[in-house]
This record gives structure tokens, sequence and C-alpha cells, in this order.
């Protein structure tokens, strides 16, 4: 019933899995922390115990639901030599899209269940949304790290709600990934260290997004041409080749965005991103972050 409740909502899928402290995850993150591979983003190393474990963000916790949810455009940036925004941030902010069908899924289970306790989480709590999201069958870890789906590639967000009342569980799927080393090889920054290991403070959405200050200039001429972002490890990966063009309106860009060209985006002002950008998740670099990384890109 909730899981076509959540067809209904648009997600792709839905699964469920039993809440619990993440036993395999757990020495994973401790040894990647250890690595600084969460470089500059100090938000990671808080709240171990809560990210390992659901009970510690839900009293009572019981099932962690997972949902999927599409971002995967019909069209992108036309002109090839302009520089390139990721394309989960072609459109509206995906948090508050997503909590909004949270909402609707939790008062549907309200509806039909009754009293419920529980929260939705959007990535921004910690939770380890994959970990998650492949522990309910939703698809495996690749090799970059990210959740991949055999029909659907990985062109999706991860979301979930977290409940105190026992559910019917999923089981995991097998890895699909085989041989193929196509995203390691890709990666501009050589940021995939080793098969499922992403050295974060290497990745272009990194530097992009999160790195405040100047950019090294040892990067300089790796990024690729990203100005917000990174789609590399996602672009080369074979079952992309499934991803289908989502049906969320929400998700579309901007009327102007994917025409611009590469001095459009050289001579931007501050008028045109507030324009461009309402309401989207690249207001988090400010436009005074997104210029200095077009100009990173220009230098």
């Amino acid at each position: 019933m909730i899981k076509a409740e959540a067809k209904r909502l648009g997600f792709l899928s839905c699964g469920i899995s039993r809440a619990g402290f993440l036993e395999d995850e757990a020495p994973r993150l401790e040894n990647w922390l250890n690595r600084n591979h969460h470089g500059e983003m100090g938000y990671m190393a808080n709240h171990f115990d809560k990210r390992l474990d659901p009970t510690k963000l839900v009293d009572g916790a019981k099932s962690v639901i997972s949902v999927l949810l599409n971002y995967y455009p019909e069209q992108i940036q036309i002109d090839n030599k302009a520089p390139k925004i990721s394309k989960y941030a072609y459109g509206s902010d995906y948090h508050f899209v997503i909590k909004d069908k949270l909402k609707l899924l939790m008062q549907f289970i309200y509806d039909e269940i009754g009293e419920v306790g529980g929260r939705a989480f959007v990535d921004s709590a910690p939770v380890l949304d994959k970990a998650w999201a492949a522990k309910s069958g939703l698809g495996w870890i690749g090799k970059n790290s990210n959740l991949l789906t055999q029909k659907l590639g990985s062109f999706y967000f991860i979301a979930e709600l977290i409940l105190d009342i026992d559910l019917e569980y999923d089981t995991p799927t097998t890895d699909h990934c085989g041989n193929c080393t196509a995203c390691l090889d890709a990666c501009p920054t050589e940021a995939i260290v080793a098969p499922f290991v992403v050295d974060g403070s290497k990745c272009i959405s990194y530097f992009t997004i999160e790195l405040k200050e100047n950019l090294p200039d040892t990067m300089k001429g790796k990024f690729d041409d990203w100005m917000f972002g990174c789609d590399v490890c996602q672009d080369v990966c074979p079952w992309n080749k499934f991803s289908k063009p989502h049906q969320e309106p929400l998700f579309d860009p901007h009327a102007d965005l994917l025409s611009m060209t590469k001095s459009d985006w050289e001579e931007l002002t501050e008028e045109v991103f507030n324009n461009l950008f309402h309401n989207s998740a690249v207001q988090r670099t400010k436009f005074v972050g997104l210029q200095r990384n077009i100009n990173f890109l220009k230098e």
C-alpha cells in the first residue's frame, strides 16, 4: 500500500528495511573520515552515531522507507564549450520538491494506518541515504559510490521516512558492476581512489560547491568545464544508458538555462544569476561562488 502510494506521488521506486545499526558501514565511514576524505566538510564528522543508527534520530524507529526520485533531464546544455552544471541542479531545489512529496506520503500513512511516529529526511540530516536504499533492495552501491539500478542507472535523488512501526522488509540486490572501471578511468581529478571509495576532497562537486576558500592551483585545467557539481562518473556509467527523462515539471530548467553560451556565462550578472537560479540548488554557491568557479575555468 505504501509503495503504491509512493509510485502515485511520482517516486521511481520505494523499498523498506528494518531500522538498526549499520554494522558494515561503521568501519567504512570511520576509515573514510580518518583519511580526511571529507576535506573541509566538517559536518560529515558530526553525529557519527546518528549516521549509523536511525533509532537515535527517531525514537523507537523500526522501519526505514527509502524512495528514489528521477531527475534525468530530457535535454542538456546546448553549447558544449560552455561551463557545465550538474543535471540535478537544472530545476527547482530537490530538497523542497521531495520534502513536499514525503509529507504527502506521511499523511497517507497516518490516514491509512493511524498514529505513527516518524520523520522525513532529504539529504539534510545525518542519514546514510545510499546505504539504506541498497539495504532495501533499490539498487547496489557502484564503484563510483553512487546507488545504481539495472533499469534506470543512477540519475535520481534518494530520501527516506524513518517510522516507529514494523513493516514488511525488502532484501538487498546483487552488485552488477563486474569488471567495469569506466568511472575510475574517467574521473578528471582521480577522486575515485579505489573501487567504491571516493576521496570527497578531490571531487569536482566538492570544489565547486562545498569549498568556500580559493580553488587550488593544482586543479587548474582538471575541472572538465564543470562550474557546479560534476556528472562525469555517472555519464560514463554503462547503466545510465537506461536513464529515462523525469516527469517532474519542477525539475525542468529555466527557459534560458540550456541555451546559455560560453560567453553568456563569462558575462553573467547577479541579476541573471538570480533569475536563472531562483529556487535552485545552485543558490548554495551564491553568485560570487559561481563566478569564482567560472573564472577558474577561464584562466
